[in-house]
Parts: structure tokens; C-alpha cells; sequence
């Protein structure tokens, strides 16, 4: 969907952890997973009849299996519509949808302050290489979270 491509592209054009500012991945990660039938859930913020937010759930495997883990991302707000609550009210929703899929968590990179208030928080169990801990969250819907390395769709790797 070109809205969706634009959301994430405006989104993502000045992160600082962005390799090409002009080109940021995250168009082409949602692209891949649409593409590959691996886009589970996929949530629209809309305003005036536009879409201005985005956020993308697919499965994980941990520990080369799958187990009813999601991975949240990316998540997008167009600049001008952005600190006006709309990210969270679109990683609630997924939250709330995949609760009631009967998932066993999610997992994500990204900031430990913004998410936590989600109840995301790094648990040594799981585990994302390349990425400091801190910065690798869960959230288990339940009291069991499975040890072993977290592996994401192949649409992420590919830059």
C-alpha cells in the first residue's frame, strides 16, 4: 500500500540509527512481509480520511521454532501527527488483537523508556545478537518466556 510506504518512509527519513535518510528499510521490511504472506497483523491510525499511522506485528521463532511470539515493527506516525498519541493507541490495539489470538508475547527493538509503558522490559532469556539487551524488550501474555535467540522473518534481514 503506497500510504503505508509513505507513513513508514516519513517516519523513519531523519532516525539517526538510519543508514540512507532518503531510503530508510522500514518501507521495504513491511513491503517484504506483505509480500511473503508474513504480515500478521497489520493497523491503520486514521485522520480526516487519511492514514497517518502505521504498526506491523509478524511471527518470531525462538530457538528455531515457533511458539506464538510476535515481533512488533515497524511502527510508524507521519512527522506532523506524531506526540499526539497515536503510536500507543496502535501498539495497544495490536496488543489487544493478539491477546485475543491467544499469542504468547511479543517482542521488539527499540527504547526501553517509551516501551516500558507498554510492560515491555529485557528479560535474559531472550535473546536478539547485534543488539544490546537493554534495547531487546518482551512482553509475555502470560508467566512463561521461552529461552533462546530470537529470530525475526527474513524481510528484516535484507536491508
Amino acid at each position: 500500500m503506497a500510504a503505508i510506504r509513505e507513513i513508514e518512509r516519513a517516519a523513519f527519513a531523519d532516525h539517526p540509527h538510519q543508514a540512507n535518510a532518503a531510503d530508510p528499510v522500514e518501507p521495504r521490511i513491511v513491503d517484504r512481509l506483505r509480500e511473503a504472506g508474513a504480515l500478521s497483523l497489520s493497523l491503520v491510525a486514521e485522520s480526516n480520511d487519511q492514514i497517518v499511522g502505521h504498526v506491523a506485528f509478524s511471527t518470531v521463532h525462538i530457538g528455531e521454532r515457533s511458539c506464538g511470539w510476535y515481533g512488533l515493527g515497524p511502527v510508524a506516525v507521519l512527522p506532523a501527527y506524531q506526540r499526539r498519541g497515536i503510536g500507543g493507541t496502535l501498539i495497544n490495539g495490536g496488543l489487544t488483537r493478539l491477546r485475543g489470538w491467544g499469542a504468547a508475547g511479543v517482542v521488539l527493538v527499540g527504547e526501553p523508556a517509551y516501551y516500558g509503558r507498554f510492560g515491555f522490559h529485557s528479560d535474559p532469556r531472550l535473546t536478539f545478537p547485534g543488539i544490546p539487551p537493554e534495547y531487546f524488550l518482551c512482553l509475555p501474555f502470560g508467566d512463561t518466556v521461552p529461552a533462546g535467540v530470537v529470530t525475526y522473518h527474513d524481510a528484516f534481514a535484507a536491508g
